[in-house]
């Protein structure tokens, strides 16, 4: 018997893993929901009293989709014109006639159905905060694999000054680590929006004890206790998690454009791993086209646009009235997941052209070390003076093709004071990254200190 529990448990928690935000909102998962929340509140009514207890365990005894199939629904949908009423038609059919009487006990429908969205919202952000932690992982090795991986650090698509790439994905693992904070923040409003407030908020119909009715009704559910106004009308914490989604999308929008621009030919720093039969171009034979982050730049302007629908839904009529956005709520939900599953083995396979990087770090013939040479410059003549010295250097340089080292040791003010081996030590990129080693370092200890604290 115990090994027999043991399978079962196992088989729940696969079960678990395998769930996709798109299982989440298919119509079985809705109605197992819907049948989750009308148990939640017989149970709750029963032990406060106000309906029987032999009713609320009836009720449950039957809260499963095999007594409310979908084509029923339909079919039943096509007499009463009413989604909800459909279900519990249906699902009465299986209930004892008594305790049907019982079934949603003073309860209105956008209470219930609100509330099997919040549920879906809930769910769906256990898997989201799941996925970005799979990202975290997969950042923290390229971060790590990379913190003395030299290359340019540009600005406005020129070369400025040197860096890592470790420093630069570095950034990406703290933008990632934050969304999921935002994430979280985010479901500790969701997990307090369950709510049992009656037709224009005011708990009519619910009886004397419909507060404690709506504290128990949440605690069966899994959620935190409600929050205490009527947030039909406003729908803010909706708001806020389509356009916490809206971010995300932009943090990896960010990051495809950048790869994208990475694997040009004339960089080919990165490479996105797209297999060794994978075609380019049906014309080009050598093109190597990335797709993995083109598609992260798509989600980067479509999450944000579905976004936009939820927020406006905040702009209502009255206690209730106004278009509702689940629709939209469910669509930026499962799109989110979709970008984050492009997002994994795009990162987790990453190719990293280290010499690349490193050649690329002398295409300006030395002169990314310019504020180097000018900052050495500055503790002999002056700051003033070194910066117009740099500028005539620099600019000569260019103007006759010449490296820096060569336009230097061809200036009288800089040959008399400094040597060309002390030039040569001033003007070696991988000894002026500043801190950006260490920087990285940091990043990656505080992740870990986070990654503890999650007991990961």
């Amino acid at each position: 018997m115990r090994l027999i529990l043991i399978l079962f448990l196992m088989f729940c928690i696969k079960l678990q893993a395998d769930k996709t935000v798109s299982q989440i909102f298919n119509t079985d998962y809705r109605n197992q929901l819907f049948m989750d929340v009308e148990v939640a509140l017989a149970q709750a009514q029963a032990s406060l009293g106000i309906i029987p207890k032999w009713a609320a365990d009836s009720i449950e005894s039957k809260a499963d989709i095999e007594h409310m199939s979908q084509k029923d629904i339909n079919a039943e949908y096509e007499l009463v014109r009413h989604t909800l009423v459909a279900r519990l038609n249906v699902w009465k059919r299986s209930i004892d006639k008594e305790a049907a009487e019982y079934l949603h006990f003073g309860a209105t429908t956008v209470d219930i159905w609100d509330t099997v969205l919040v549920l879906q919202l809930n769910d769906t952000l256990d898997l989201l905060v799941a996925d970005l932690l799979d990202v975290e992982t997969s950042l923290l090795k390229l971060t790590k694999d990379n913190l003395e991986t030299y290359m340019t650090g540009r600005t406005l698509g020129q070369h400025a000054l040197p860096i890592t790439f470790g420093k630069k994905v570095s950034t990406w693992l703290a933008e990632n680590r934050r969304n999921i904070e935002r994430l979280r923040h985010v479901q500790s409003k969701i997990n307090k929006s369950g709510i049992l407030k009656g037709a224009v908020g005011s708990y009519l119909g619910l009886g004397k004890q419909a507060i404690q009715t709506e504290a128990l009704m949440m605690k069966n559910l899994g959620l935190n206790e409600p929050a205490k106004d009527d947030w039909h009308g406003i729908r803010d914490v909706f708001a806020e998690y389509a356009l916490t989604l809206a971010i995300i999308s932009k943090s990896f929008g960010r990051i495809g454009h950048e790869l994208t621009l990475l694997q040009m030919t004339e960089l080919g720093e990165t490479e996105e791993d797209l297999g060794s039969k994978a075609v380019g171009s049906s014309t080009m034979p050598q093109k190597k086209n990335p797709r993995g982050p083109g598609k992260l730049i798509e989600y980067s302007r479509l999450i944000p646009r579905i976004s936009e629908v939820v927020l406006d839904d905040m702009v209502n009529s009255f206690e209730r009235d106004g278009a509702k956005s689940d629709s939209e709520l469910k669509l930026v939900s499962i799109s989110t997941q979709e970008m984050i599953n492009v997002a994994k083995p795009l990162l987790n396979t990453l190719r990293v052209n280290k010499l690349r990087m490193r050649e690329n770090l002398n295409l300006t013939n030395g002169l990314i070390l310019s504020q180097r040479l000018t900052f050495y410059l500055a503790n002999v003549i002056g700051k003033d003076t070194a910066n117009d010295l740099m500028h005539d250097v620099a600019k000569f340089a260019l103007n006759n093709n010449l490296s820096l080292k060569e336009a230097a040791l061809q200036n009288e003010i800089i040959s008399k004071n400094i040597t060309e081996k002390e030039l040569d030590r001033i003007l070696d990129p991988e000894t002026y990254v500043g801190l950006a080693i260490q920087q990285a370092q940091m990043i990656i200890e505080e992740i870990h200190a986070k990654r503890l604290a999650d007991n990961l």
